[in-house]
Formats: C-alpha cells, structure tokens, sequence
C-alpha cells in the first residue's frame, strides 16, 4: 500500500481544516486517517497513482493547510518517502524512481517531554526543521540540527532541492 502523509502548517490544526470541510471530508472519507506525528494525519491509498490523485483533489486545501505533502511507495523504498513534486514526476514518468534519491530533505523527529502540568499527556512524535542532503554514496549523513530520536527521510527533486 502506498501512505500519504500531509503536515499541517504550524499555526494550524489540519486534522479540523480539512474535516470541517465538505470537498476535503469527502475526498478523505474512503481513507482511515491515523496521526504518524503532532499535527499530521496519513492514509493508505492503493497505489502511486491513486496517491497523487488525492493530493491533487486536496490540493486547494494543500496550498492553505499543509506545510509538506509525503508519498512512500513500497516499490521505491519502504523506508524513503517522496515529496509530492517527486511522486507526481514518477508517476508521469518524468523521473525514474531508480534515479529519485540523490536529493534529500531529513527531518528530524523528537518525541516531547510531559511538562510539569499535565505528566500523563505527552503529545506524539513532532517532525522538526529539516536538513537538505545530496547523497553521494550509500550512507547519507547523520542530522546535526538539534538533538532527536530519530530522522524521516524524503526525496525531493533536484528543484526542491534548490541545487
């Protein structure tokens, strides 16, 4: 199956901009919504194509909620994720997905500590500003912005990139 991964904007609650709205409730309706991060929510869609035509269908909602839209395609990698320009260029066969991972963006994700007031609620796993990275070799190097638990990658296009 392929997810779909969209990032609400930071001063912004996506879960209810996009379900309070008729056209965005609808296009998700199929979908079982999970929250993979503070602020984001994900789908399974059946496939590449299926996936970019979702994001297109949201996109009036993307412009004005998301701040990143994440496509990870098993047959690609299971563990990299697409940028919404990268997943759409693979799929119009624009890219070849064997040529899709030179350019990177890595996001640091970091697990909240409770603060003194409310111990027993911790929020989830919050993405954190990313780090652009060329892969040169097999390894890519290890996020240095700020201490975290653990990293997302996702590929971009070279334009994304800003190379």
């Amino acid at each position: 199956m392929t997810q779909v991964c969209l990032v609400g904007e930071e001063e912004t609650n996506l879960q209810y901009e996009l379900l309070s709205r008729e056209t965005a409730r609808d296009a998700l309706a199929a979908y079982e919504i999970t929250e993979p991060f503070e602020n984001a929510l994900a789908v399974e869609t059946v496939s590449l194509g299926a996936a970019v035509s979702l994001l297109n269908d949201l996109d009036w909602y993307l412009i004005r909620f998301v701040a990143d839209a994440f496509v990870r395609e098993p047959s690609i990698s299971d563990e990299e994720w697409l940028s919404r320009d990268l997943a759409t260029a693979i799929r119009n066969d624009e890219i070849e997905p064997s040529e899709s991972g030179r350019f990177l963006r890595v996001y640091g994700i970091e697990q909240p500590e409770p603060d003194d007031a409310s111990e027993n609620e911790i929020g989830g796993p919050r993405l954190v500003e990313p780090m652009l990275v060329t892969r040169t070799g097999a390894e890519i190097p290890e996020y240095d912005l700020r201490a975290v638990d653990r990293t997302l990658v996702v590929r971009v296009t070279e334009s994304e990139f800003g190379a």
